[in-house]
Formats: structure tokens, C-alpha cells, sequence
């Protein structure tokens, strides 16, 4: 019998913060709801085909590109800027002020709530961190195993 061949380790996949996890989930939420509402735009003839359908799908562009940046400060200001042009949009079609807003407020409450949860864990691992180098520091002799007399 052959053993298998060693290949290279799996890599470890990067650790991401909760911010940037909520923030991901709801800009490919708002992706869809972008490309229905130039769909809506278009259809409502409230700018010209090219106009309504060029700029959904450059907002779409945008936050497609802002979600792998999530990861730097500059990707959570894409967001936002992209919250503003989704509530700018309701001065075309009113009833994407609504959804501007609503998905403003969801993107606002993922960056507080994601911000809390990062501390949150940043303080329990320093605490898990302390507590074990205090652990190696201060072992005490094992007596578990007493020789034979």
C-alpha cells in the first residue's frame, strides 16, 4: 500500500471581522433590489433607456466592488455612498426613497452591530490571551502520577 503523496497545506482562510461580514450581506442584498429598481425606472420611462439602465448597472458595478474592499475603511465608504445614490433614487421614482431608506437603516445598524461584535471579540480573545500566558506562567507540579513504591 502506498501512502498519499504530501501536497501542500490548505490554506487558512483570512479572518473576517463581523462589520465586514454584515456589510457584504447586505450590499448583495441591495444588488438585486438595485438591478429590479432600474428595471422599474426603465419601465416607468422616468429617464431615457440608456440613462436608467447605465446607472443601475454602474451602482450595481460599484457595490460589486465595494463589497472585496470591505476589508479596508475605503470599501465601508463605498457603502455608504451607494446608501445615498439608492435614496437619491427616489427623486426619479418615489417609492426608492422607501427602499433607499430602509436599506440605509439595515446598512447602518450592520456597521454599529458589526462594530460592537469586533470589540466584543477583540476584548475576549486579549482576555483568552492573558489568561493563557498567566496559565503557562503558573503551572503547578502534576500529581496525577505518583511512582510506585
Amino acid at each position: 500500500m502506498s501512502e498519499p503523496a504530501a501536497g501542500p497545506a490548505p490554506r487558512q482562510r483570512r479572518q473576517r471581522s463581523a462589520q465586514e461580514s454584515l456589510g457584504t450581506i447586505v450590499l448583495g442584498f441591495e444588488v438585486i433590489v438595485v438591478f429590479l429598481g432600474a428595471l422599474v425606472v426603465f419601465g416607468l420611462h422616468a429617464l431615457p433607456p440608456v440613462q436608467a439602465l447605465g446607472g443601475g448597472i454602474g451602482l450595481i458595478v460599484l457595490m460589486i466592488v465595494a463589497i472585496p474592499l470591505l476589508r479596508y475603511r475605503v470599501g465601508y465608504w463605498l457603502g455608504w455612498l451607494v446608501q445615498l445614490v439608492v435614496i437619491a433614487s427616489g427623486l426619479l421614482v418615489g417609492m426608492l426613497f422607501i427602499v433607499g431608506v430602509i436599506f440605509t437603516a439595515i446598512w447602518t445598524y450592520a456597521m454599529i452591530a458589526g462594530a460592537r461584535l469586533d470589540q466584543r471579540n477583540a476584548a475576549y480573545r486579549a482576555a483568552e490571551a492573558a489568561g493563557a500566558a498567566e496559565a503557562s506562567e503558573s503551572t503547578p507540579p502534576d500529581t496525577t502520577h505518583k511512582e510506585k513504591e
